[in-house]
């Protein structure tokens, strides 16, 4: 009963093979994969993925960078020019009835000198608002800015939150915990020390699981896929000292608690 609460299973790194990715997924016991769109183009074709597998949810989002015309990941060619936010937010809000999630969305600081963070910021309200009216939760960004982020969610009220893999210093984690948040652990976890502080530091009930795939894989220079949950679930089982299967069964209820409640 293993979930992915972030992957971009739109991605070209899927094109040739994502029948046997989501057979293998399955074969881990994956239940569901949540997969989420950055920009019009990748919602769109999330939604074509829910459609397609039954195990694939949809979060649509609004990439932060995309949003303000600073681009995308070096590896995934996009159009930098600004699209129309208010556009999207209502093609989000007509697909609600479709998806899981709002994601992903937030703040990027890190392009360098000049991250538009404050534009960045007048996006991210305007996608809060929006999974507040249709009543959904959200996935979190927060590269390079991670107090901004949790300054602008504790203004606003927000309590169904997940950050996705937040790099926030332990200080930043214990007031997103104490504000009731989610964090969505990366298969990294295997090999990055921070990761397994955080799993350390909160409780069972504030943790998910996540890919991010293709990215952050628990293998250098590999691509990530969800089946590799199961070796987040294996390190999150030796850090809290219980079995693989109560990690699964409590991540599950989490994900059900905050995914799947109405």
């Amino acid at each position: 009963m293993i979930v992915d609460v972030h992957c971009h299973l739109t991605w070209d790194h899927f094109k040739k093979d994502l029948d046997k990715v989501i057979e293998r997924a399955k074969a881990a016991g994956a239940v569901s994969l949540l997969c989420s769109g950055v920009d019009h183009q990748s919602n769109v074709e999330t939604l074509e993925l829910s459609k397609k597998y039954d195990i694939v949810k949809a979060s649509l989002g609004i990439y932060p960078l995309d949003a303000v015309g600073l681009g995308h990941y070096d590896d995934v060619p996009r159009d930098n020019r600004e699209f129309d936010v208010d556009a999207e937010i209502e093609f989000i809000k007509k697909n609600k009835d479709n998806i899981l999630a709002v994601g992903e969305i937030g703040l990027d600081g890190s392009p360098k000198p000049d991250a538009k963070l404050e534009e960045q910021k007048e996006v991210f309200w305007k996608c809060i608002k929006l999974a507040q009216q249709i009543k959904r939760p959200i996935v979190v960004h927060t590269r390079k800015a991670e107090k901004e982020c949790l300054e602008v969610l504790e203004s606003s009220g927000m309590k169904n939150v997940v950050l996705h893999c937040f790099t926030g210093n332990l200080k930043l984690v214990k007031k997103a915990e104490d504000l009731g948040f989610y964090f969505s652990i990366p298969t990294i976890i295997t090999r990055l020390k921070h990761f397994q502080e955080v799993v350390q530091r909160i409780s069972m009930n504030n943790i998910l699981t996540e890919t991010d795939a293709p990215y952050l894989s628990y293998k250098v220079g590999e691509r990530s896929e969800p089946s590799h949950i199961k070796e987040t679930i294996k390190i999150i089982s030796k850090i809290k000292n219980i079995t693989e299967e109560e990690v699964e069964k409590i991540i599950f209820s989490n994900y059900q608690k905050i995914f799947l409640k109405k």
